[in-house]
């Protein structure tokens, strides 16, 4: 295949994924057909289906395409200069914020991650081993530095991770946001004391 012909079947496969994101917004992922997003594109179901071999895997394209930018947000925290404490605060906050941002105010596209969670996709799996071992490199960095104290750095990560997943987990910050319980930053105050070694629990 020629270098040509990449570039195209890559774009057009960025488009199809385009409008299948806007469909699923529009219209919920349940209600949009592969008909549908050929349609908007002008092309038949059957070309669509070269490029994706069913609603599925569009639908695991639009999924990854939307976990992939918190991702490339995280990274750019965990590569940022300063103290791990902030950065560390900063990464939890700033996964909060684009989780809901995407997913809770959007009532189709949270129909969408209700889906991809019950089928446990590995897209969503992914995703969650991705930013859990962005929080542990953090912690690492934090470890080097002396502000935290982690033994078993894997360990620290998953117990970070699990503590803010009510701040994390779509479904979990839709059901959760009325309900009682601490606030985004007091729960990250905890898992920094948790981090810190004894008699250096400062922010």
């Amino acid at each position: 295949m020629t270098l040509v012909s990449e570039h195209i079947e890559s774009d057009t496969r960025e488009r199809i994924l385009v409008v299948a994101e806007r469909l699923f917004r529009q219209i919920g992922y349940q209600k949009t057909t592969v008909a549908d997003i050929a349609k908007e594109l002008r092309m038949s179901p059957a070309n669509v289906y070269r490029f994706f071999d069913s609603k599925k895997a569009i639908h695991e394209g639009v999924a990854r395409t939307l976990m992939g930018e918190v991702e490339v947000e995280a990274l750019r925290i965990v590569r940022e200069p300063g103290p791990a404490k902030t950065r560390l605060r900063e990464l939890m906050k700033t996964i909060n914020r684009m989780n809901t941002e995407r997913y809770v105010g959007d009532s189709k596209l949270h129909e969408m991650v209700e889906i991809a969670m019950q089928e446990d996709w590995d897209v969503c799996v992914a995703h969650m081993e991705m930013i859990a071992s962005t929080i542990a490199e953090v912690i690492g960095q934090g470890a080097a530095s002396g502000e935290f104290e982690a033994p078993d750095l894997q360990l620290a990560a998953l117990c970070a991770t699990t503590a803010m997943m009510r701040f994390f987990h779509p479904q979990m910050i839709a059901q959760c946001a009325t309900k009682p319980g601490p606030t985004i930053d007091q729960m990250i105050d905890f898992v920094i004391a948790g981090l810190s070694p004894r008699g250096k629990l400062t922010n």
